[in-house]
């Protein structure tokens, strides 16, 4: 039968609702963030997307941006500054290797070489010949350079850059990976990139902290713009879920539509995935060939639980890994900033736990109590993303606002997850005195 969808064409549902490498198909422009990420694209500050985990960030990289109007660095867990400079230089282009010269701290330079492409918008273009082609011959020359490089050098970094007329944006993805002080350092030598160069830094990182990299450096006061990618009003997740089904011809009842939204603590990625599920147990594997409401049957509560239950090993993997720290300890501080978070109710977990909150949940059950020193308290908090990364939990699920001093879990699943278990078995599974 004739596909009865506006254009006639056949969509999988699984390419419409659940997680996805591309753009999602139903991706809904929210106004508060793409249009203020588009309007501060014009290279004068460096830009800042923050939020929970799987809440949108690099889709709304991908929705604001063409592919070919930056580069992408993913960043990793045992990464140094060095590690950041060569791998900018890599994607835009130059081959590196080691040099023999050294630093005038005795460190060895690298040889950083590039053929290929440019045109006269600074884009690099495929290694090779120039083209033949007149009109191609206008617009682009073949460059050749090598640079003796300090990579730890900002400077050399800029004029690399520059030699090949370089003007995309550049990418930084999971920069909470980083070592807190390598954070630290980059944040200094984002402050020179905004002074001695052109080039615009896009940095997308899980936190909720809106002044991350100025609390790292205060020099960047004015120089970076933050946008908070967390927050989906229930306007937006309603036409995610219609957007969506649009694409398959279908659509949700109300009463489903409503449930999922007020169930899934404001996660995009709940939404959508509860969505698939929907679909899966509708038999609706593509675009209907005749319009078809589905969702009246379902049970929704069940279908968020068996989302967030896939999570379940990850989940209880924080809890054994967190609470052991980084090491044997007497106060064991990080078992017991565990515990408010298990044992508080889920409102107020939501909203965030402030430094005052933990600390008297702390004085009424660790075995110091009123005697437990409030710097050792200050010093866990500051490093739970630390500890997280060095355990490989990935993505993270609690995070520590310094400027607010508030504690947020950023994994929103985790929070549904907790809604359905029995919180006194968690607690005797960590050990609590």
């Amino acid at each position: 039968m004739k596909n009865m969808f506006f254009n006639n064409k056949v969509y999988k549902a699984n390419d419409v609702y659940g997680i996805s490498r591309d753009l999602p198909l139903n991706y809904v422009k929210r106004q508060e963030v793409d249009q203020k990420l588009i309007e501060n694209l014009d290279k004068s500050r460096h830009i800042v997307i923050y939020g929970s985990s799987k809440q949108g960030k690099t889709s709304l990289k991908k929705s604001c941006l063409k592919s070919d109007e930056y580069i992408n660095i993913q960043c990793l867990n045992h990464w140094k500054l060095t590690d950041i400079h060569l791998a900018i230089l890599k994607q835009a282009g130059y081959q590196t290797t080691q040099s023999v010269r050294q630093t005038a701290s005795g460190k060895q330079k690298v040889a950083a070489s590039f053929e290929g492409l440019v045109n006269f918008f600074g884009l690099a273009g495929s290694k090779g010949t120039i083209s033949t082609d007149t009109e191609q011959q206008k617009t682009t020359e073949t460059l050749l350079e090598n640079f003796d490089v300090d990579p730890e050098d900002v400077n050399d970094i800029i004029a690399c850059l520059n030699a090949i007329k370089f003007q995309k944006y550049i990418v930084l993805e999971d920069f909470h990976y980083l070592d807190i002080d390598i954070q630290r350092h980059f944040a200094v030598v984002l402050k020179a990139f905004h002074e001695a160069s052109k080039f615009c830094f896009i940095i997308i990182g899980v936190w909720l902290e809106e002044n991350r990299l100025i609390v790292h450096n205060g020099d960047l006061t004015g120089r970076v713009i933050a946008i908070d990618a967390d927050k989906w009003t229930h306007r937006e997740l309603m036409q995610v879920i219609d957007e969506g089904a649009k694409l398959l011809n279908i659509s949700f009842t109300e009463h489903f539509k409503t449930t999922v939204i007020k169930e899934s603590y404001e996660s995009v990625y709940i939404v959508q995935e509860v969505c698939s599920q929907a679909c899966h147990q509708e038999q609706v594997k593509e675009t209907q060939s005749q319009f078809r409401t589905i969702g009246g049957s379902l049970l929704v509560h069940h279908l968020i639980k068996s989302v967030v239950n896939q999570q379940n090993g990850r989940y209880m993997s924080f809890i054994n890994q967190f609470s052991e720290g980084f090491q044997d300890t007497q106060l064991e501080m990080y078992k017991w900033i565990l515990y408010p978070i298990l044992s508080l109710k889920l409102k107020e977990l939501q909203q965030g736990l402030t430094y005052a909150r933990i600390r008297e949940e702390l004085q009424s059950r660790h075995p110091q109590g009123k005697n437990l020193n409030p710097g050792n308290l200050t010093q866990a908090l500051k490093s739970t993303s630390s500890l997280q990364v060095k355990k490989g939990i990935k993505p993270i699920i609690i995070d520590y606002d310094q400027t607010n001093r508030r504690l947020n879990v950023v994994d929103r699943g985790f929070l549904i997850w907790l809604a359905n278990q029995n919180i006194p078995e968690l607690l005797a599974t960590v050990e609590y005195n």
